[in-house]
């Protein structure tokens, strides 16, 4: 993951808008007036987190993403924008050496392989009478094949070096099948394959790339029970969430995740259809995967089974405040931990107890809508905490009474929110049935967890930039790509742009920050003499982006057309470029007026001018990609 897009995970962009626009829920986005120009009558600025983007569908017409808008906001160039979203959380920046991008190039090529090595078990699972043993006990546990094609299931053999044969016939050497976490190192030297006679579970990052494997036992002598790819490059299983990739859209749809233990337990309730559910690596939570949720929502229940929600679990995670969820090798109880975390990252972090000795796949499979009945009965941490140590106490025992108020007002003082600790010492006084006044006081000095200083920065690994994830993205990639290859073709473009009636193209054509900062430097190429338009491009561009511009120099897989079919395409793209930033302010105004009518406010009328003048512009560029292209 390159630093960009490091700070963009990390940057929860309602937040950051929020300290300088006062926003307002509407469905999955936030509405609010545009710091930008004066209007007081049609909240036209429009924040989305699921993307990370924002637009200002009124004069401006504008967007973009956190860079964007504290460029805007400030009046900062790029570099100056990177290195206070840096310091803001905490990152390092490197500088992009030779070593550094030739990394980059190796980490795609592990994920090649690993994506490779998907297909490899996914074929001995299904096509191989070894696999069917596997696959009996996928279906003994009510999974179906649909799902296990999903999540891209597979079967690792039971042989020593059945994928290593294999991927060296496919030209990746011993080096990197270590890398990727592939094979392991004998003792008395050579390597050996480190899944065998496993299901394996294909491990994705939130943007869908391949970063390793779960791997769990079919022979129930065999150990560990689960296998996990070991650390590597791509491989972090504390900024990993297993399901992430497939439960984004559910988790932001439903404003809610649900965090379980096993691999098994989110491709059951997936296919049940409880898709906002995802999974750590098999230990527990780390704030940067509570932080990595928060993007989606603020909503966060943990499921834990009885023993892990139980009053000696409870009790441990009352002992001492840890500094990070991340001890231990199974998801447990921290109570302060999560406290903790919950405060830091103003989220509602609640907790939600299974059926004794039942996992999550057995109580959705035996009826989804337990399931359901389940997660809504989910409490607060700390009423959580209250309500286990009651049960397991004798109630009308004094002493009883103080050791339990002794230990959740401990809890109580964590909160940071004065209303909820008055709150929680109203519903533990009558828990205990005792004077609330009794519970008034602080907890001991002694009791109160110690400040934990300030996380150290860490240094970010460098990696190739993310691939396009969106329709309009892959657009932007092409013509700038065109662009960065063929400079001259600008003006080729905006006097064809002209002639059709349409405005020559500006920065703003792009909604990725980055993409808009070539572009820049690509009209500032053209408008100097002192050096070729390519070699002032590289020598300009900031370290951050030397990536970027390399890979959009680079010739694409396929021969571009020649240079006059080249400008009629590059044209064309921008056009269609263009109608889709029309047709995604045209859905995302009328359901802004449509949430406006349902509430009865009569600002919703204002919008109606704005999709009128977007149904305009809408009009023209239909009209023009209809017409010829004409250029000189």
């Amino acid at each position: 993951m390159s630093v960009v897009d490091e700070i963009k995970a990390r940057i929860d962009i309602v937040d950051l808008v929020s300290e300088s626009v006062k926003l307002r829920r509407s469905g999955k986005s936030y509405s609010g007036f545009c710091p930008f120009h004066a209007n007081s009558r049609t909240p036209a600025f429009v924040v989305f987190p699921e993307s990370g983007t924002w637009r200002c569908f009124g004069q401006c017409n504008e967007g973009g993403d956190v860079f964007g808008y504290v460029m805007k906001k400030e009046g900062w160039d790029f570099p100056t924008a990177l290195k206070s979203l840096a310091d803001r959380t905490g990152i390092e920046i490197q500088p992009l050496t030779q070593e550094a991008r030739q990394e980059g190039e190796e980490y795609e090529r592990l994920r090649a392989l690993l994506e490779e090595a998907v297909t490899f078990y996914r074929h001995q699972l299904f096509q191989t009478p070894a696999g069917q043993a596997a696959l009996d006990y996928l279906h003994k546990r009510e999974i179906k094949d649909a799902i296990i094609e999903s999540f891209g299931l597979g079967y690792a053999p039971l042989a020593w070096e059945a994928a290593l044969s294999h991927f060296k016939s496919k030209g990746y050497s011993p080096e990197e099948l270590l890398q990727a976490g592939m094979a392991t190192e004998r003792d008395s030297g050579g390597i050996y394959d480190r899944f065998r006679n496993r299901i394996m579970f294909p491990i994705r990052d939130g943007l869908g790339h391949m970063v390793g494997f779960g791997a769990r036992i079919l022979d129930p002598n065999d150990v560990p029970k689960f296998l996990n790819s070991p650390q590597t490059a791509l491989f972090d299983k504390g900024r990993l969430l297993y399901g992430l990739d497939q439960a984004r859209k559910a988790i932001r749809a439903q404003d809610q995740v649900v965090i379980v233990e096993g691999y098994l337990d989110v491709i059951a309730l997936h296919q049940g259809g409880f898709a906002n559910t995802v999974s750590p690596m098999g230990t527990a939570l780390t704030e940067d995967q509570l932080r990595m949720l928060k993007r989606y929502t603020r909503r966060i229940v943990l499921a834990l089974d009885a023993d892990a929600a139980g009053e000696k679990a409870t009790l441990r995670g009352l002992e001492i405040a840890r500094t990070a969820m991340d001890r231990g090798d199974e998801m447990a109880f921290d109570a302060r931990g999560l406290l903790r975390h919950e405060a830091r990252l103003q989220a509602d972090l609640r907790v939600t107890t299974l059926p004794p000795g039942m996992d999550p796949d057995e109580v959705v499979n035996r009826d989804p809508a337990e399931w359901g009945k389940i997660l809504e009965v989910a409490r607060p941490v700390v009423v959580h905490v209250m309500e286990t140590l009651a049960a397991g106490s004798d109630l009308d025992d004094p002493k009883a009474k103080g050791e339990i108020a002794a230990k959740v007002l401990q809890l109580i003082e964590d909160v940071p929110d004065p209303v909820e600790r008055d709150a929680y010492r109203q519903r533990l006084a009558r828990l205990l049935k005792v004077d609330e006044r009794s519970l008034s006081g602080p907890a001991p000095v002694s009791a109160r967890p110690k400040r934990q200083g300030r996380t150290p920065a860490r240094r970010v690994e460098k990696a190739g930039p993310a691939p396009a994830v969106n329709p309009s993205r892959m657009l932007e990639a092409y013509c700038l790509g065109l662009l960065t290859r063929h400079p001259d073709a600008l003006y080729q473009l905006d006097r064809a742009l002209q002639q059709a009636g349409l405005s020559r193209m500006i920065p703003q054509d792009f909604e990725n920050t980055d993409y808009q900062v070539v572009f820049r430097l690509i009209q500032q190429a053209l408008e100097q003499d002192e050096m070729e338009p390519q070699p002032y491009l590289i020598s300009q561009a900031p370290e951050t982006l030397q990536s970027l511009v390399q890979d959009l120099l680079a010739q694409p897989s396929q021969e571009e057309p020649l240079y006059d079919r080249l400008i009629e395409d590059l044209v064309r793209s921008v056009m269609r470029l263009r109608l889709n930033h029309v047709y995604d302010s045209l859905n995302q105004l009328r359901f802004l007026q449509e949430d406006l009518q349902e509430q009865g406010d009569l600002r919703a009328v204002p919008y109606q001018n704005l999709i009128l003048q977007h149904a305009q512009i809408r009009d023209r560029l239909d009209r023009a990609l209809r017409q010829p292209v004409y250029h000189a």
